[in-house]
């Protein structure tokens, strides 16, 4: 009411003359739509360290020449290492072992909507992503596994998706045809989250030229067991070796058991706590 009676005001008085009569009520509503507003932004509150990186590494991930590069640069090493392991002859035939997320599909577009919102990773809302079988690929993957299965090696792909997420996920494969894309090849976490069991299974019948993944337990058992920052480092230096030679890794700053290590693999932590740990071990300039 008191809105319209001041537009007829308006309609009928200049607006000084209207300042001079409501000041005080003008100013109850500037005080009013302030107050309105702050209860706003303390409600919605501000975004956290961490989903500000998620979305300025989804933004890398998605725009930047340098991280296509990146993927470019394993792949071709991937073809260099394959085409080495194709001279040797005998024994038993040959085959690829790989990860899917953030190896082969790109996921970015499931972490921007999370991270932008101020909302961390939710399985539902992940499987919810992954059914739509909308990924994209990672630059040089598609071209880099269908060359080695034109030379008779065979692709085996293990993830730690769910097994309720195999339609979509063979739907999302199969989508830029991608060789191997079946239910034999397909090994989804079953139980443990460690892929060692499986990666065994597929020696059984073959021997296992290269390994590819975003998450060093992609590669090696030894990275399995919520392992510390510190032991991660350690075991990566052990293994400076195989690096480039028969693991191939992909880039992610957006999400793997490197940022489980920071947060010592404690799923409760509330933004404000991971923020926290965050600002405890960044090196700051003098």
């Amino acid at each position: 009411m008191f809105i319209q009676s001041l537009v007829a005001l308006v309609a009928a008085k200049s607006f000084s003359s209207i300042m001079k009569q409501h000041t005080g009520l003008l100013l109850c509503i500037a005080l009013l739509t302030a107050c309105s507003t702050t209860k706003k932004v303390s409600q919605t509150g501000s975004t956290s360290t961490v989903n500000n990186g998620k979305v300025w590494a989804s933004l890398w991930q998605q725009r930047s020449a340098e991280y296509r590069a990146l993927c470019f640069q394993a792949y071709n090493l991937a073809k260099l290492r394959l085409d080495e392991a194709l001279k040797q002859t005998g024994g038993k035939p040959l085959a690829v072992v790989s990860d899917i997320d953030e190896t082969i599909l790109d996921n970015s577009p499931y972490d921007v909507q999370r991270a932008i919102n101020n909302r961390e990773y939710d399985l539902a809302t992940w499987k919810q992503w992954t059914a739509k079988a909308e990924c994209d690929t990672v630059a040089g993957a598609p071209n880099f596994f269908k060359y080695a299965a034109s030379k008779g090696v065979t692709v085996f792909y293990i993830t730690n998706r769910d097994e309720d997420e195999r339609p979509g996920t063979l739907k999302n494969l199969q989508r830029y045809n991608m060789p191997n894309a079946d239910n034999a090849h397909l090994m989804l976490k079953s139980g443990s989250s460690s892929k060692e069991s499986r990666r065994l299974q597929v020696l059984n019948q073959y021997n296992i030229a290269l390994l590819c993944g975003d998450n060093l337990a992609d590669f090696d058992k030894l990275y399995d067991n919520h392992p510390t920052e510190s032991s991660r480092n350690s075991v990566t230096t052990r293994l400076t070796s195989q690096f480039g030679s028969k693991y191939i890794v992909l880039p992610n700053p957006s999400y793997g058991d490197w940022e489980g290590s920071l947060f010592k693999f404690n799923y409760k932590l509330t933004p404000a706590q991971k923020d926290s740990v965050i600002k405890a071990n960044l090196r700051f300039s003098k």
